[in-house]
């Protein structure tokens, strides 16, 4: 990816995939999702040796946000979140955060829109809204790099749940086949859990989008 790397832990109850998304030339970084263990999160990003200029959340359950006030407080940022996630950040029921003894709410810096374009880390980065797994459920776009960060939207050969608060199984399989699979075949998908999978090889074999 040239000036581009990607760094990524995989952190708290559940093994939530945390990204930091490097520009060796501005020498900035983003982290997309803030699952727990700020600690963590702050050995890589000193690692990277650069400096964070953002938080990309992709949803508000729970496993992708506990860190997120701590690191937004440690590195004086802002977090980024659809607008269509708001209700489920402020609910600890919503968000399951409730469930598994750990009641986090959440206040979101910047609420963006579909279709919207972040200027960070000197990137481009698109949003694309996908709800299915969440309501606001967002993926993060790098058009020059070819890489889509998908949240719990697309995983390899599987797709989010659905079976949660504002989830629903018919809007997820239409975000990714509007808004996914229309990217180029060499894309590479970095999603919220396991591992890493492309654009080509899910039309090909995700058994829930044939």
């Amino acid at each position: 990816m040239g000036k581009i790397e990607l760094d990524f832990r995989v952190l708290g109850d559940v093994g939530t995939n945390c990204y930091l998304l490097c520009n060796q030339e501005t020498k900035e970084c983003i982290l997309i999702d803030a699952p727990d263990l700020p600690d963590r999160i702050d050995e890589m990003i000193a690692a990277s040796g650069c400096k964070l200029c953002a938080v990309l959340l992709t949803h508000g359950h729970y496993d992708h946000i506990l860190a997120a006030e701590e690191v937004r407080k440690r590195h004086n940022v802002q977090v980024y979140v659809s607008e269509d996630e708001k209700e489920l950040l402020h609910s600890p029921q919503m968000n399951l955060s409730q469930d598994y003894g750990r009641s986090t709410v959440l206040d979101a810096d910047v609420y963006h829109k579909d279709g919207a374009h972040l200027s960070l880390a000197g990137l481009d980065i698109e949003v694309f809204h996908t709800p299915g797994h969440t309501a606001g459920g967002s993926c993060y776009y790098i058009a020059e790099t070819g890489i889509l960060f998908s949240g719990d939207t697309l995983f390899a050969a599987s797709v989010g749940r659905t079976d949660f608060p504002t989830g629903s199984m018919s809007a997820i399989v239409r975000s990714i086949k509007g808004k996914i699979l229309v990217l180029p075949d060499d894309t590479k998908v970095f999603p919220g859990h396991g591992e890493s999978t492309s654009v080509a090889y899910e039309k090909k074999y995700n058994p829930f989008l044939q």
